[in-house]
């Protein structure tokens, strides 16, 4: 079999949260490449033996993409872990761009990502009936890409719905005054930092007073922010999944 690049989603943290099968990946590939920053120590004890282990972290985009380059050539499988689930904010798109280019065949696993983790520490599900109904995942442009026109916050928080911001906890007064419109000083807020990890920070507010809480418990990076009334919402009716009409009918 065609030696592959395996994109596997490590999980928000927790070494346990890794799917059945990306440790499967990772048991069975000679070469993994890693996010020592974000992925959990404890996943590379399940690498075979001799394995060749690769921190991206401080690596650029060619560097990463000419190690899997170099396994491939070598017959060797590639376990790729990133953080998260790697179908969100992961530049899993512009390897696989890369790796198109050079006819490395690839696939990837998906993982837990960052926003469920955070709602199960609060647990609180995301979308409540007759509450919020839609989840935007978003984050914002400062250290980071430009945001697309059209995709700025006071846009996106026009439908009030329940929002996740990642790779935003440094901007949060920022993120509160270009929300605040749309969805007022009271509508409630979380901000959940290294998320199912032992080291876990919960925060809960509103928008009138998170900057505040954020800023208070040194809270700088890996952390998502959630608004919406979903957070607190407790008068709301039983969803028609379950309905007696529903079985009825």
């Amino acid at each position: 079999m065609t030696a592959r690049v395996r994109f596997v989603g490590a999980g928000p943290g927790a070494a346990d949260l890794v799917t059945v099968r990306g440790l499967r990946v990772i048991a069975s590939s000679p070469v993994c490449l890693y996010a020592g920053s974000l992925v959990p120590r404890e996943l590379l004890d399940d690498c075979p033996p001799g394995a060749r282990l690769v921190d991206t972290a401080g690596l650029t985009l060619d560097e990463i993409v000419a190690e899997m380059a170099g396994a491939h050539a070598a017959g060797l499988d590639v376990a790729r872990l990133h953080s998260g689930d790697p179908s969100v904010f992961s530049a899993m798109a512009e390897q696989m761009r890369r790796l198109d280019a050079l006819g490395i065949p690839y696939d990837v696993v998906p993982g837990v990502p960052a926003f469920a983790a955070a709602a199960a520490s609060l647990k609180r599900e995301l979308t409540v009936p007759g509450v919020g109904q839609s989840v935007i995942l978003t984050r914002t442009s400062a250290r980071a890409t430009p945001m697309p026109q059209g995709e700025e916050l006071a846009t996106l928080g026009a439908s009030r719905a329940t929002m996740v911001l990642h790779l935003a906890v440094q901007r949060i007064e920022a993120v509160v005054a270009e929300l605040l419109p749309a969805y007022g000083a009271d509508c409630p807020v979380a901000v959940v930092a290294r998320a199912s990890r032992d080291d876990e920070v919960i925060l809960r507010g509103t928008l009138a007073d998170i900057a505040e809480r954020v800023r208070a418990a040194g809270v700088l990076r890996t952390a998502v922010i959630v608004v919406g009334r979903v957070l607190t919402a407790s008068a709301f009716p039983d969803s028609h999944l379950y309905s007696a009409d529903r079985c009825r009918g």
